[in-house]
Parts: structure tokens; sequence; C-alpha cells
């Protein structure tokens, strides 16, 4: 190790630490994408205001349907979604 420091060799300087660190940022974005490819697949975003809770939801906070409507609908929309496996 002497005769390689002594021909000028000083070691892997900072490269050593880029590879690692590139192949962190890609399995974080990889698993980020998955998670939201789920997420829209399962009805939890990418629906937005226009997925079928979010719109209920929307009407029974603005006071067109109340209390028991509310309940009653939102049963029936989480019992169709637990009924086919989540599928839509």
């Amino acid at each position: 190790m002497v005769t390689l420091l002594a021909d000028g060799w000083h070691g892997p300087g900072p490269w050593v630490l880029v590879f690692p660190l590139f192949w962190l940022l890609v399995v974080v974005l990889v698993v980020t994408v998955l998670r939201r490819a789920a997420w829209r697949r399962r009805g939890w975003c990418g629906g937005g205001e226009h997925a079928p809770l979010a719109v209920l939801g929307r009407r029974y906070a603005q006071g067109e349907i109340d209390a028991a409507e509310y309940r009653e609908r939102r049963g029936v929309l989480t019992e169709e979604h637990r009924a086919d496996g989540g599928k839509r």
C-alpha cells in the first residue's frame, strides 16, 4: 500500500460516494412511482375531487345531504369497493 501512495495514487476520492447515492436515488424513485401508481389504482388519490367519496364528502360539507344520507351512501360506496376486491 505504501508503494501505491508513493506512486501518486490517493485513493478512490469523492467518486466512491457517487455510486451508492445514485443507486439510493434510483431505489427511492422506483418506490415513489410504485406507491403513487398503487394509490391511483386503489382510488386513494388521482381521482381528486371527482372520486365518488370526495364528491359525497363535498356534498355533505356543503349541506346538500344530511348525516343519515351521507352515512348510507358512504356505506354503499365502501361496501361496493370491498365486494369487488378493491377493483373498479
